[in-house]
């Protein structure tokens, strides 16, 4: 019987974020996946035989290119390059494994077409989302922004951070609806208008992070690794191991064994591990999650880029939920063969967003407008389930579907606060230099 820390099941880029993180502050790890192969729901498919036999779809056909030159995520995320993640890749020097390239744009969808949200100041200036005395207005609150300090009131224009709504701040710099909605589904990336009457504190950090992050790449807040996720998960596994993890792949997990409550053990075939905690997605807990909603996914195969993205070879599109008489944003990402994901002058585009409806097809319909001529079209629909308890008592940690969004933000929240659950402490990076960010583009 062989003794471990702990035990992680599933090997989606959340469970082995914290296995890695673990790995590397001392924890000896024993990490099992049920498939032969990393990524669990969030898997990256190579080559595009195994996309069109995943869904049932006979093909592909020899348009498509070489079938091996694909590599289609099911849960496309990007990255935000001052974000969470990155610090996560760089305290874990998963870099080294790692090559990420900038995303070409963001846009926001409004008034039927697509729009590019601003760069610049000289993109702000020429920008058709907003008017001139909107533009000044626009220009004042991201300095306000920009100047923040969450510990100086000087700089909270008489305003409570943690008091104040969003909606009151909007007001305060007199700003026009149109770009309320644009600084807050396409910048501070908000899911719906909930945000409008909390605090305004986490919308201030949020729009924060992205213009720090566009500061870092020009074009885009955007980073995307070449060859896909896929190899997200699987640098941090080299890491874990790197540190002493064990990794099982095609291994069920028979049985779980508790003592007085706790989790104590795991059985797989004829072994038994014990352990002191346990990781998991909510397919290895059915009993210890609960459905919340659903996400509708629409992977779209395409041969030209996105109209109106002034030919991006990537990019993040959000169509804002009042634009299409929704109470939740739609999402779409493109990537493409710039990023080594699909063959030459080839593009894959995915939309997102949360089921509302008995008819979750035809909710994403505005976004596969946008992407039309689409040449195949793969579309699934999943449960969005979240872990009944915090796990502290039983010490089964159970991490959250991912959900509809085009981005890992939401994701790095729940890894945060597992890995605060698990440990008992807060996961503070220390400020480390992003030079392997600072070279890269989008060539």
């Amino acid at each position: 019987m062989q003794e471990y820390d702990i035990i992680v099941l599933g090997t989606g880029l959340k469970e082995c974020i914290l296995s890695g993180l673990l790995s590397v502050s001392g924890k000896k790890i024993l990490h099992i996946d049920r498939n032969p192969y990393y990524g669990g729901e969030s898997a990256s498919l190579s080559p595009l035989d195994q996309l069109y036999k995943k869904f049932q779809v006979s093909g592909p056909p020899k348009s498509m290119g070489r079938s091996k030159d694909w590599n289609v995520d099911l849960i496309p995320k990007l990255v935000l390059a001052n974000g969470l993640l990155v610090k996560m890749l760089l305290y874990s020097e998963v870099t080294r494994y790692l090559d990420f390239k900038v995303v070409g744009g963001s846009y926001v969808f409004r008034g039927g077409k697509v729009h590019k949200v601003p760069s610049t100041e000289a993109e702000a200036m020429a920008s058709d989302l907003m008017g001139m005395f909107d533009k000044r207005r626009f220009r004042k609150l991201l300095q306000f922004i920009q100047n923040f300090e969450e510990a100086d009131r000087r700089t909270h224009h008489e305003m409570d951070p943690s008091r104040t709504t969003m909606r009151e701040v909007f007001r305060h710099f007199d700003l026009g609806q149109d770009v309320i909605e644009f600084m807050g589904h396409a910048m501070a990336l908000q899911q719906t208008d909930s945000y409008l009457d909390q605090p305004c504190i986490n919308t201030i950090r949020r729009i924060r992070l992205y213009t720090d992050s566009l500061t870092r790449c020009d074009q885009s807040p955007f980073l995307y690794p070449v060859y896909g996720l896929g190899e997200l998960p699987q640098g941090f596994a080299r890491l874990s191991t790197g540190h002493g993890g064990t990794y099982k792949l095609n291994r069920q997990v028979d049985d779980i064994f508790m003592e007085d409550g706790k989790v104590v053990g795991i059985k797989s075939g004829k072994d038994i591990f014990r352990c002191k905690q346990l990781i998991c997605d909510p397919s290895y807990m059915p009993n210890r999650v609960k459905k919340v909603g659903r996400v509708i996914r629409a992977i779209c195969l395409l041969n030209h880029p996105i109209k109106n993205t002034h030919d991006a070879s990537s990019c993040h599109i959000v169509i804002p939920q009042s634009q299409v008489n929704r109470k939740s944003d739609i999402y779409i990402c493109m990537v493409s063969y710039t990023h080594s994901v699909a063959a030459e002058g080839r593009y894959i585009a995915v939309v997102s967003t949360t089921v509302e409806t008995s008819n979750p097809e035809k909710e994403v319909q505005p976004g596969l407008a946008l992407l039309e001529p689409i040449q195949q079209k793969f579309v699934s629909i999943s449960n969005f389930m979240v872990p009944t308890d915090d796990g502290r008592r039983s010490q089964i940690f159970v991490s959250r579907s991912y959900d509809a969004t085009a981005h890992f933000e939401t994701e790095c929240d729940d890894i945060k606060d597992m890995y605060y659950r698990i440990t008992g402490k807060e996961f503070t990076p220390a400020d480390i230099q992003r030079d392997q960010f600072d070279d890269e583009d989008d060539n």
